[in-house]
Parts: C-alpha cells; structure tokens; sequence
C-alpha cells in the first residue's frame, strides 16, 4: 500500500520537475523582460494616460498592461493602486487583464507546452475579451457601484502584493532608455524587480506545476474525456469554454502556472476554445476573488465573476470559430504532457544560459540591500514608500 502511494507520489514529482525543466529558460527570459520594461518605463505616465473609458484609453490600458506583465497576483495589486490614483475602474481592470494573459512569457511557454497556434489565440482572445469586458462594464456597471468599490479601495488594505505593487522602482532621470537601463542603477533596480517578482509567484508556479503534475500523473484519460464529452464533437465545443474557467477557478494557479495544467487537459480532450477560455480564468481564481472581495466590496466582487465568467466563455467561442474556420486548431495528441527526463537539446542550453542570468541578478540584489526589501514585502506600501530610491 505505502509503496504504491511512495511511487503515485513520484510519479507526480518527475511530471512536475519535467514540466519545470521545460518552461524554466521561458519563464526567467519573460521576467527579465518584464523587469525591464518596469525599470525604465515611469508610474505617473501611467495613470495619467488611464482617466477615463474611451476606446483609446483602452488599448493603452492594454498596452501598458503587455509591457508591465507580471502574475495575477502583482497584477490584481497594480491594478488598484492604479484605480486609487485616477485610473478609471475599466482602464485598471484592462490593464489587468493584458497584464497576465497577453504577456510573453505566456505565450512562450504556451508554444513550447501546446504549439504557437495557442500563443497566436491567447494574442486574438486577450483583446476580444478585453472588448468584451469594456461593453460588460458599459452596460452594467452602474456608477455607484464603481463609486463604491473606490470608497472601500481607499480604506488600504494590505496583502503580501501590495508592498510589492505599490514600489515604482523605475529609475528616473534623463537619457535614452537604453543609457537609463545599462546604468548601475538600471541593473539594480532591474535586479530588484526580477528577484521581487519572482518571490511574489514562485509558489503559484511551484503549486500550479505540482498540480499539473499530479493531474497528469493520477487521473485517468478517461475521466477527462467523460467531463469534456469527448464522444460528442460539437457538444464538446459548447461544453468546453463554459467548464475551463470554472476548472481554473478550483485549482487556483496563476496564469503561468496553468499552461501545464492546459496541457493535460488539452491532450485529455477539452476542446480549443476550452484551454482559451481556462488560461483567461487566472483572474477569478478563489484566491483573488477573496482579494477583489477586501479592495472593492462583496457587491464588486461579483460583479467582477459574473463579467469575467461571461466574458471568457464567449471570447472561447469566439477563438474556436475563429480558429476552426481557419483550420488552426492543432490536434490534441501535439500538447507536450511533458516526455520525463533531461536529455542535452536547446531547453538545457537556453536554461544553463538562463540561470547563469539569474545568478547575476541575485548577486546584484543582495549586494544592493534587496534583502531588506524581501523582509519588508510582508510590510504594507508605507514602508516601502520611505525606502524609496533611498539606496539605490
């Protein structure tokens, strides 16, 4: 009995460290990037570009959302701290949206695990439900509600993200943005969003990769294909986008995290716009609809999943019609449930060269004071606005 347990329990770990070895080199290219991108991009320029709802509004949201990609969690987090400085409530939440689901390293990981013509859907879907979402909150979003859920933003609540949220550690001054980031500074301060970054969603990842191991490992093919009516074609493609998201809000990974979880149920027979509609679900996950409860009340809280639910069924729809129309959806047996074992081929370069980078970076945090700023992430945004560019 223990043996067999001790040997389901392996199983699930070598699922787990072969889909860690796979996405590793991906996941420390797209945090770069995205440190990057918030070290030399400014807070201000943000949220003075967010007031209001109109459509070009939007589309920067959406931008600005790509450039400053970061899990749901960061994301959650930005988005209200950008709200309470004047961004209007639908600018926040696009940005949000783009800032975890139209983000590189996603769509990286996504080619590697499913094949690019996820990548290339999860680019079509963000923005089909970033419309989506926009009309929602047009229609039915009345103002008191938006007023209200700003009233109880203010109140300041903080979780272990929003020391993290609340750091602009973009460094200021004058040159080009390639003189500002190869600066002394630059490399501080693009050392620091990395590490910190990193320690806000390695036990989203961690967890999100154990779960998808333990899928991968324990339930049988044949329970998959019972739940996503595998044996019905076009009943699968009704079914799928309305079970994926609800898949994601019970196994609450964030948005990286998922994609190896999409991979199993993707070879287990949920159709195309199912896997689409479940990576878009990271943001209604159990963990952050708790969240969304303590920023902006109960009442917005279910404002948020009904819209996001809806939203992210028909946006499913919509990319499997799309993609179907144009025979661009790949066959299931593609999704890399990932082969066990380290064999020497690109994934072993690209991730020795990727950790060699990680060793830089941690060498520059801690020789620059980040390890205060680890202890003072579990503090709320006061602190952390007093350490402000102090040392840097």
């Amino acid at each position: 009995m223990i043996t067999s347990v001790l040997s389901d329990l392996g199983d699930a770990l070598k699922m787990a460290g072969s889909m860690t070895w796979q996405i590793t080199w991906s996941l420390v290219l797209g945090f770069t990037l995205s440190a990057i991108i918030q070290a030399v991009v400014r807070r201000e320029t943000i949220t003075r570009m967010l007031g209001d709802d109109r459509p070009a509004t939007l589309a920067k949201a959406s931008g600005l959302g790509v450039a400053s990609s970061s899990c749901s969690y960061a994301a959650v987090a930005l988005a209200r701290s950008l709200f309470r400085k004047g961004a209007s409530f639908t600018a926040a939440i696009v940005f949000e949206i783009a800032s975890t689901n139209l983000v590189i390293e996603l769509g990286i990981i996504l080619a590697l695990l499913l094949g690019w013509q996820f990548t290339l859907a999860e680019f079509v879907g963000g923005p089909i439900i970033i419309v989506l979402m926009a009309l929602f909150f047009r229609l039915f979003v009345r103002t008191q509600l938006i007023a209200a859920a700003r009233e109880q933003a203010e109140k300041g609540l903080a979780g272990s993200m929003e020391g993290h949220a609340a750091m602009d550690m973009s460094v200021q001054g004058e040159g080009s943005f390639a003189s500002r980031l190869l600066s002394g500074r630059g490399l501080t301060s693009v050392s620091h969003i990395f590490v910190m970054e990193w320690a806000a969603v390695i036990r989203d990842i961690v967890i999100g990769l154990l779960i998808a191991g333990a899928v991968a490992a324990w339930v049988p093919e044949s329970f998959w294909q019972a739940l996503f009516l595998t044996d019905h074609a076009t009943w699968s493609k009704v079914w799928g986008p309305l079970v994926g998201p609800v898949i994601a809000i019970l196994s609450f990974v964030c948005s990286i995290g998922n994609v190896p979880l999409a991979a199993v149920l993707y070879s287990g027979g949920i159709s195309f716009g199912g896997v689409v509609s479940f990576l878009f679900a990271d943001l209604i996950i159990l963990p952050i609809l708790i969240i969304y409860r303590k920023y902006y009340g109960t009442r917005m809280m279910l404002t948020l999943l009904g819209g996001f639910y809806v939203t992210m069924v028909l946006g499913g729809y919509l990319v499997e019609i799309l993609f179907g129309g144009l025979g661009l959806v790949p066959d299931a047996s593609q999704a890399q449930v990932v082969e066990q074992g380290i064999t020497w081929n690109y994934t072993t370069y690209l991730n020795i060269v990727a950790l060699m980078l990680v060793a830089v970076l941690l060498v520059r945090f801690f020789r620059t004071g980040g390890r205060d700023m680890l202890a003072m992430m579990g503090g709320g945004p006061d602190d952390m606005a007093h350490h402000h560019h102090s040392d840097m």
